[in-house]
């Protein structure tokens, strides 16, 4: 199958917040190409993180440095299933990530090699848990509210910008202080939800600040190539032509918010009609619907999925 007889597609990959125990493990049993993801990312660990994936506990999984090569291993192994499946490689028009998601978008766009990939994401999770240790804070979600109350919130209150997935949902995130003033101002201001979140830390604010050093250090040490296909960030929701491009990307992410509603818009008014969520879990699926409810969404997580893929190709 080729983009030039195809409708235009996107690989969109979710971030934190979409594992769950079990994830990958019908992937694992079911497809060569995605087993060998598993265990590629076992051997560069250096431990047993499929185990924990499949079996749990829970509270271990949810830990920073657990979660995210987690989620990244279900991801890229979804997207080797797909590969295996169809037997063709569809190129897409684009790909972009959700936070985390958007180092799984390095490794389909060739700009890291899974080890590499792998390799960084630990060393992030690592360092942003040893941040959330050393800033603690948290994350709001504000459901209702436009971005321009938001902001206004924010300066009321000392609480960041973190997200902004559609343009009714924002996250913010700050100092646990902060957060609580935010919720109560953006109750009286007419929202329909301003709720804490269940997360380690204040992601994409300031308060990640401490792990700024260690990240940037980590990229250097990797090899960066420029990306295969178009590939959409979120700090500026716009198109990372070179490896640079990436590299300056991902130092950026760390403490910046995350504009996926743009970055939706984005590939949008590209022309993509067409989003495949890779991956465990629909939350992105559903962002996009709510950005655009005439967008074409598919979820790929388990291999049920995948050869219902395959069979469309």
């Amino acid at each position: 199958m080729t983009t030039e007889t195809a409708s235009k597609i996107a690989f969109l990959f979710p971030g934190q917040g979409s594992q769950a125990v079990g994830m990958g493990k019908d992937l694992y049993l079911n497809s060569i190409a995605a087993r060998e993801v598993f265990d590629e990312i076992d051997d560069t660990l250096g431990r047993k993180l499929s185990t924990l994936m499949f079996e749990g506990p829970d509270d271990e999984l949810r830990r920073t440095e657990n979660t995210q090569p987690a989620i990244m291993a279900t991801s890229v192994a979804a997207w080797r299933a797909m590969e295996e499946s169809t037997g063709i490689l569809q190129i897409p028009n684009a790909t972009a990530g959700h936070s985390l998601g958007e180092y799984s978008a390095l490794a389909v766009a060739g700009v890291l090699s899974i080890t590499d990939a792998v390799k960084l994401v630990l060393e992030r999770g690592r360092l942003m848990q040893g941040a959330c240790e050393e800033r603690p804070g948290g994350m709001a979600a504000l459901i209702g509210l436009d971005e321009v109350t938001a902001e206004e919130i924010c300066r009321e209150s000392g609480a960041q910008m973190s997200t902004i997935n559609t343009e009714q949902q924002i996250i913010l995130a700050g100092d646990h202080r902060s957060l609580a003033m935010a919720i109560d101002i953006a109750s009286a201001r007419g929202a329909k939800k301003a709720i804490p979140l269940q997360v380690a830390g204040a992601f994409h604010s300031g308060l990640m600040s401490p792990a700024q050093n260690g990240l940037n250090a980590m990229i250097d040490s990797l090899t960066f190539h420029d990306p295969l296909v178009p590939l959409v960030g979120n700090v500026h929701a716009r198109t990372l032509n070179t490896a640079e491009d990436v590299k300056e990307e991902l130092r950026l992410q760390l403490t910046s918010c995350v504009q996926w509603n743009s970055t939706v818009k984005f590939m949008l008014n590209a022309g993509i009609q067409q989003f495949y969520e890779i991956g465990h879990g629909r939350i992105l699926s559903g962002m996009v619907k709510r950005i655009d409810r005439n967008a074409t969404v598919a979820n790929i997580g388990d291999f049920a999925s995948v050869l219902a893929y395959a069979s469309a190709s």
